[in-house]
């Protein structure tokens, strides 16, 4: 963006969002993901050769390295498209998915379609679009499924937002009517449809209705990383009671275990997730996938392509080092490993 182009509303939101998650501490203040409550028991005789252990899984049909997702950070905007081309080269060379964050401004001004397209970079990435849950609703499905041809996207990521729009003085109020939109763009889309939070969390019993409607996976995406609603909005002056909302949300690992007992489509822990044994406990309580924003936006702030590529390779390390532990050869016994339980003085 020159200094002579004045960016548009949406521009500088977008652009204020990538700078307030780099420069100011948003995380929850007094919520946690819940990981820290989960005990991997500890196996002091793995019988495991540690190269060997195999953390490769398979997501909407595509074999990736690492169960890892890149969730949707940015677009819109000038410098949007150095930070997605780095992200999507960093997952492709690592075999994890990476997702583009809202397209809305794309669809308001076609020229910033630069910011989105990765597919120089990465030719194979899986690359998921994204689209707010409130615009689905007034989208026309065929420019939907023209732009994701253009962006050869594997998957669409509709995000759900309402407390987040509602503590933004220009936010999106009227929600009535987006699951059925969800459900029209799942029956005449060819792309599979993946619905994310943003850091609040989705409960069992709306996951099962978004199964229902032919949702191919769940980001649950909740509370404990950075919190949108109270954290950023506060930052962007938003409105009074955005304090208020600053812990609003489910738990990351209590959104997981709830849904993971409801509904068999795959779902993907999001919000809060810092580190591989994190990722390690997201697959035990029952996700697919693990994914994070924050931390690699700051990595690709340091150091671009070479850093991120070198946090997704820490993240696998550690995720390898749990398996180690709980001796695991697979994502699938690691589905299974024993957990620590809280002592019971009654058992004594």
């Amino acid at each position: 963006m020159t200094n002579e182009t004045k960016p548009t509303i949406i521009e500088q939101r977008k652009l204020e969002h990538v700078q307030i998650v780099l420069e100011k501490n948003v995380e929850y203040k007094n919520k946690s993901t819940g990981f820290e409550k989960i005990d991997f028991e500890h196996n002091a005789l793995p019988e495991l050769n540690f190269d060997e252990i195999d953390i490769s899984t398979n997501f909407l049909g595509t074999k990736l390295q690492a169960p890892f997702m890149i969730t949707g950070i940015t677009g819109g905007y000038g410098p949007a498209q150095k930070i997605n081309g780095d992200l999507a080269a960093a997952c492709e060379k690592e075999g994890v998915v990476v997702g583009l964050g809202s397209m809305r401004p794309l669809f308001e001004q076609p020229e910033l379609a630069k910011t989105y397209n990765v597919r120089d970079r990465a030719k194979k990435v899986f690359l998921c679009g994204n689209i707010g849950g409130y615009q689905l609703k007034s989208m026309n499905i065929d420019n939907m499924h023209k732009v994701l041809c253009e962006l050869q996207a594997n998957a669409l990521c509709v995000h759900l937002n309402p407390i987040h729009e509602a503590v933004q003085k220009e936010g999106d109020m009227n929600w009535l009517g987006v699951l059925s939109a969800i459900k029209k763009a799942c029956k005449e889309l060819d792309t599979p449809i993946i619905v994310k939070e943003v850091g609040s969390g989705i409960s069992a019993s709306l996951a099962e209705k978004l199964e229902s409607v032919g949702v191919a996976a769940i980001d649950v995406s909740g509370s404990g990383g950075t919190s949108w609603s109270g954290g950023v909005e506060s930052y962007r002056k938003g409105r009074p009671e955005t304090e208020l909302f600053w812990d609003w949300g489910i738990p990351t690992s209590i959104a997981v275990a709830n849904a993971a007992k409801r509904v068999k489509i795959p779902l993907i822990a999001s919000g809060g997730i810092r580190n591989g044994l994190e990722v390690a406990k997201a697959i035990r309580l029952g996700a697919t996938l693990a994914g994070a924003a924050a931390p690699f936006l700051k990595a690709q702030n340091i150091g671009g392509e070479q850093e991120i590529i070198k946090l997704i390779q820490t993240w696998k390390r550690e995720l390898k080092m749990t398996c180690f532990g709980t001796g695991s050869k697979n994502l699938s016994e690691l589905s299974g490993a024993n957990l620590i339980k809280p002592l019971d003085i009654n058992e004594l």
